[in-house]
């Protein structure tokens, strides 16, 4: 795979793998940023993958485009074996009532029962390929084709925070409540970013999610002890 190479200003190098939303360019994204953080040039600051490319944030004064582009592409030509492991997340979800205010209305328009989209949903273990938009907000897929719908025609001015929504080939959770377009199927009560945490932001890319359904009584125990610090979201070491 032969990246291509792009100035963001004088501070950022953008290593460009493809041009679109694809499991094995988020792989190529991922072991590139595990390289680079194994044994980082001189002069790197920060790395941010997105869903097919990487920006290496650098300082001017330690290193240069030229010389930073030779040590990336040494990183590219050295690559070891892909990920083999990751960090799986289970996430509780309510799919019910006032938490899920647009599921009555994509199943309508997908032909399918309400309970078929939840449990097509909730029974894929998705692959974060990047955080963005909001701080912790992650995008994953990749859903099934069936719950497959293009974003909303009338964006929300607020959508609440914990909100699981669809669009697209995409799934995603909206750790703040903000602004947003996309279809809202269900609500977590746990908490994707916290700026007291070593580390804010829950996951990571290239961290696997599974949802897992729960009832209204459930979601408002879990959130209770959330507010109250007394809860970690379950997660386990998986082969990818």
């Amino acid at each position: 795979m032969s990246p291509r190479f792009l100035s963001a200003g004088d501070r950022a190098l953008v290593v460009e793998f493809g041009a679109r939303v694809d499991r094995s360019l988020s792989g190529a994204v991922l072991r590139l940023a595990a390289s680079l953080r194994r044994a980082p040039p001189r002069g790197i600051v920060e790395t941010v993958p997105t869903f097919r490319s990487l920006t290496v944030y650098y300082d001017p004064l330690a290193t240069s485009r030229a010389k930073l582009e030779e040590a990336i592409r040494d990183h590219i030509v050295r690559e070891e074996e892909p990920r083999r492991a990751a960090t799986l997340w289970h996430v509780p979800v309510c799919y019910e009532g006032a938490c899920a205010p647009d599921l009555p209305e994509v199943a309508g328009r997908l032909g399918l029962a309400p309970a078929r989209v939840v449990a097509l949903h909730s029974g894929v273990r998705y692959h974060i390929y990047m955080l963005g938009f909001l701080p912790g907000f992650p995008y994953l897929g990749d859903m099934p084709d069936a719950l497959a719908l293009p974003r909303r025609a009338d964006p929300r001015l607020s959508v609440p925070a914990g909100s699981i929504s669809i669009a697209l080939t995409l799934t995603a959770i909206y750790p703040y409540e903000s602004p947003g377009g996309w279809h809202l199927i269900g609500t977590t009560p746990i908490r994707l970013f916290d700026a007291a945490r070593a580390q804010p932001a829950l996951f990571a890319p290239g961290d696997a999610v599974c949802f897992e359904p729960i009832a209204p009584a459930r979601f408002a125990a879990i959130r209770a002890a959330v507010a109250a610090g007394d809860y970690e979201v379950a997660h386990e070491t998986v082969a990818l």
